[in-house]
């Protein structure tokens, strides 16, 4: 059974989240403190972390920012505050969702579960058959251990930015839109921003490229969309 930790301070909403969450058959554990919740997803293991940002104790802004310094388990920010920005900078921190308040608690738990099973294929736990190392401009990512090599030094890439650089290399040369890109990694049924997607490209450039500035693999074709040039 899958574990799921709620870090929600409203106790009405997590119940609600908790209850949908436990008739899809996933187990939940629920911490009302931005602190506690922190603790308890560092003390024990998770296989999603549902994330409110408005806490005490802790902000969720912080409590992202550190667990995905030492974790890679998804994280889905679930938030009633709108303004882009705040998507940006919690994407920019390395969390995998955005989804705002008010929602549908069915779509959530559906959503819950479809991460869930793209996060068993990219590890490889779930049905999809490994390919080999893919090498292509110095960098080599394998998805059968999960690891990126940048002329021959590892370097770490998040959930979502190992799927993303890797759809760009096996399409070398070929340009997708934001849109297109969106839908291929968070899926059509997401409940995300497309904004996502050039905050996560930054981050794929920061890890892999030379000069992140200018880069030479990552390139963005403005008003089309991005492509990974060797």
């Amino acid at each position: 059974m899958k574990k799921i930790l709620i870090i929600e301070d409203d106790m009405e909403i997590a119940d609600v989240e908790k209850d949908y969450l436990e008739l899809s058959g996933l187990s939940v554990t629920i911490r009302n403190d931005g602190l506690a919740g922190y603790q308890e997803a560092l003390a024990n293991p998770y296989d999603l972390i549902l994330l409110d940002l408005m806490l005490p104790g802790m902000d969720g802004f912080e409590i992202c920012r550190k667990l995905r310094e030492k974790l890679d388990v998804p994280i889905t920010i679930v938030s009633a505050r709108h303004e882009d920005i705040d998507k940006i900078r919690t994407l920019g921190f390395g969390a995998d969702e955005y989804i705002e308040q008010p929602f549908s608690p069915a779509v959530l738990a559906a959503q819950v579960k479809s991460q869930l099973s793209r996060y068993e294929q990219l590890k490889g736990s779930g049905k999809k058959k490994h390919t080999g190392p893919l090498s292509l401009g110095g960098i080599t990512m394998d998805e059968s251990t999960h690891t990126v090599t940048v002329r021959d030094k590892p370097v770490e890439l998040a959930n979502k930015e190992f799927q993303l650089l890797h759809f760009l290399m096996v399409n070398a040369g070929i340009v997708f839109s934001r849109d297109t890109l969106y839908n291929r990694i968070w899926g059509m049924e997401s409940l995300g921003n497309t904004a996502t997607v050039p905050v996560h490209i930054n981050r794929i450039r920061e890890a892999v490229e030379e000069d992140p500035s200018n880069p030479k693999h990552i390139l963005t074709i403005w008003g089309v969309g991005y492509k990974f040039q060797v």
